[in-house]
């Protein structure tokens, strides 16, 4: 056993508290395990299955708050790791908290930062108490606990914060990925008993690594514990695809099918559907931020690299059809001229596309889900990811 004696009661101080969030499934596409619904919030609503965009630094980089609206987007993440060093939690306190601190009133999920503890850090040492590490900003040492993780985003005010996890790299020992197991599985007991804010959600991990009886154990742990939601974590960190499909539909079958579950760090297309219809409802990751600062759109024709010589003189839009600002007004060939020099311009109308690009691709989703046909979602998408495949080989 990972953990034993987990909690099978949300106490506070001793007494019964609600949940702060309702997770109400609307539709199952029951030739898959895709499940439409909708998560609410004392901030408001987030329809499901739905990509969050990664404010890291209370920022979502390029874009302002306003901007997320128009698309669409109901929720943001933001990172405890990196808030909790610059600019520190008084600073965010002292202002009303992190949703006024961004300039942003709708739901925000924060990140326990446990993965950028364990990749960031040149200097690192697990303890059954939590980690010692150094700080990426001035080389101070830092010590998080589990119990200070929890604290620390009660003081910060999110709509939902995760535990503390420990996340092993890939490829990774059995014997490493299990005591990172049997770790996150404390951690999270100890996070349940200090919780007390009864306004703010949380959210267990599931670990396990790439070893399916490892996976299949840290959800059979966790799922005795009367978290409001789950996170699906270590994973698109350098395995193949199917095999971290494999991990999710292990740790899906298993994690209650009446709370929402949130996999964590993965952004292709093809990965995101393939999760939605395994029951995976909630999504973040950097990668539509990243790619578009290193001038890739992604387009349903496929991925578009603006760094090609190709579209110098390319009249079209980066997608037919696409409402976003990039493709109503500029062509290739503007866009392209715009990364090659440095124009900071580039990098917002390429961040627009690629986060409504995301955002299309859930509303996709949601549509399948409706009409039964997640399958025909998912062929359509290993075929669009077969010919990317293909062109970047040309």
């Amino acid at each position: 056993m990972i953990c034993q004696d987990l909690p099978k009661k949300n106490l506070r101080g001793g007494r019964w508290v609600p949940m702060s969030v309702k997770f109400t499934i609307l539709r199952k596409d029951h030739r898959t395990g895709a499940r439409m619904g909708i998560l609410s919030t004392p901030r408001g609503e987030v329809r499901t299955p739905a990509f969050i965009p990664v404010g890291t630094r209370a920022a979502v980089k390029a874009m302002a708050p306003w901007e997320l609206e128009e698309m669409g987007f109901e929720m943001i993440l933001s990172n405890l790791y990196h808030l909790y060093l610059r600019p520190g939690l008084d600073a965010i306190r002292e202002v009303g908290g992190i949703h006024r601190f961004a300039g942003w009133d709708r739901p925000i999920l924060t990140d326990s930062g446990g993965f950028q503890v364990f990749s960031l850090s040149r200097i690192l040492r697990v303890e059954e108490e939590g980690v010692r590490f150094r700080s990426v900003y001035d080389g101070n040492d830092v010590f998080l606990t589990p119990e200070e993780v929890v604290r620390a985003q009660e003081l910060l005010g999110s709509d939902i914060a995760v535990v503390l996890d420990y996340c092993v790299g890939y490829p990774a020992t059995k014997e490493e990925t299990e005591r990172a197991a049997r770790l996150t599985a404390k951690w999270a007991l100890r996070s349940l008993e200090v919780r007390r804010s009864e306004k703010q959600a949380l959210f267990g991990v599931a670990q396990g690594g790439t070893y399916l009886d490892l996976r299949k154990l840290s959800a059979e742990e966790l799922a005795q514990c009367d978290f409001d939601g789950f996170g699906i974590g270590g994973l698109s960190v350098g395995e193949p695809r199917e095999l971290m499909a494999e991990c999710v539909e292990v740790q899906t079958g298993i994690l209650p099918e009446e709370k929402p579950r949130h996999l964590m760090g993965v952004g292709d297309p093809l990965g995101l559907v393939m999760a939605v219809a395994l029951g995976v409802d909630l999504f973040d990751c950097v990668l539509p931020t990243r790619m578009a600062r290193t001038g890739v759109a992604f387009t349903r024709e496929g991925r578009i690299n603006l760094r090609n010589a190709r579209f110098a003189k390319d009249p079209s839009p980066l997608e037919e059809g696409c409402p976003c600002p990039a493709c109503r007004r500029f062509t290739r060939a503007y866009l392209r001229h715009l990364h090659k020099v440095g124009e900071m311009l580039a990098h917002r109308l390429l961040t627009w596309h690629n986060l409504l690009f995301m955002q299309r691709l859930m509303l996709d989703c949601r549509d399948a889900i409706a009409a039964g046909r997640m399958n025909e979602l998912i062929h359509f998408w290993r075929e669009w990811e077969e010919a990317a495949r293909l062109g970047e080989k040309e």
